[in-house]
């Protein structure tokens, strides 16, 4: 049975206030809202490789042997549909992956997961699809003066074959087909032709990074110092991890991406405080990633954070 752990709606309460005696009252948080209760989620998906979802997670190496034997029974028979890969955009390093691909233009390629997003809607009787996109980092893609500026512009690409992104292809197929969009890597998958698309379709998308370890971390202590009025100037955080994610972050324009999505936390919050921080001045913000194949999907962080004091001194955490 699955505990939830670590889900913010099914293992997260809520203070409601007080009750008769004083005390304050708390419920979970899935008890505020109507919500699917998640064991009755149906679930589908894509990858370019096309390994089944037990044979991936025994190659992943993150589940506790254990575990995998007891889920391997229920992993077995998921297999991903066939996806879309342009090598460009990920690092040549993931290329032994990719046999399990969507043929044809980026249009057919477009067509093809629309089919497959209604396709899996029918079969599956279901109400609502979520399209949650959780593969590799991308680089960055080109957004210009009439290339992926604009809802229109952005279709135009996609049916001449130019710059997009096999996540953009995925939110355009979501948002034409009426299925909200979540975003969990931290490229610019959402470019501005996009989000216009998904306004005028009235469909939500979102999203542009899970930031679930140091990311996040550094996100809250930011907020923290910079909250109790002290002035962070210096910023350094050091990874190193393996597994495949490591190995794709090792190419420099993945690693970009990355980069990007860590220190626009830092940006939210010098621009909150004016107080501290002059028009123009930010801290000293450096990112390190290093693949170190050993460690496998254990990551490990270091993070150094100086700020400034009265009276001329500092706080190094």
């Amino acid at each position: 049975e699955a505990n939830y752990f670590g889900s913010l709606t099914q293992s997260g309460t809520v203070s409601l206030g007080l009750d008769a005696e004083g005390q304050e009252v708390f419920v979970p948080f899935s008890a505020l809202l109507p919500m699917v209760p998640p064991d009755d989620l149906v679930f589908d998906g894509w990858d370019i490789s096309s390994l089944n979802l037990a044979e991936a997670m025994r190659r992943a190496q993150v589940l506790d042997c254990g575990l995998q034997e007891q889920l391997w029974p229920h992993m077995e028979a998921l297999r991903p549909r066939p996806s879309v890969y342009i090598p460009e955009f990920i690092a040549a390093n993931q290329s032994a992956r990719a046999d399990n691909l969507i043929p044809g233009t980026r249009a057919q390629q477009l067509e093809q997961i629309r089919k497959d997003i209604r396709d899996f809607r029918s079969r599956a009787g279901l109400d609502k699809v979520i399209v949650l996109w959780t593969a590799n980092t991308e680089r960055f893609c080109d957004v210009v003066p009439g290339l992926n500026d604009t809802a229109e512009n952005l279709l135009r690409t996609i049916q001449h074959g130019r710059e997009v992104s096999p996540s953009t292809l995925f939110a355009v197929a979501s948002v034409l087909e009426g299925c909200a969009f979540l975003n969990g890597s931290p490229q610019n998958t959402l470019v501005p032709g996009a989000l216009e698309l998904a306004e005028q379709h009235r469909v939500f998308v979102g999203g542009d990074d899970f930031k679930s370890g140091q990311t996040k971390v550094k996100s809250v202590l930011v907020d923290f110092l910079i909250g109790s009025g002290l002035k962070t100037m210096s910023i350094v955080s050091y990874n190193h991890l393996g597994n495949n994610d490591g190995q794709n972050l090792s190419a420099p324009q993945q690693f970009r991406s990355k980069e990007v999505s860590k220190s626009s936390v830092v940006d939210d919050m010098v621009q909150s405080n004016p107080v501290l921080y002059a028009p123009g001045e930010e801290p000293d913000h450096c990112v390190v990633i290093k693949y170190v194949p050993y460690v496998g999907d254990s990551k490990r962080a270091l993070d150094e954070y100086t700020s400034e004091l009265m009276l001329g001194g500092t706080n190094t955490l």
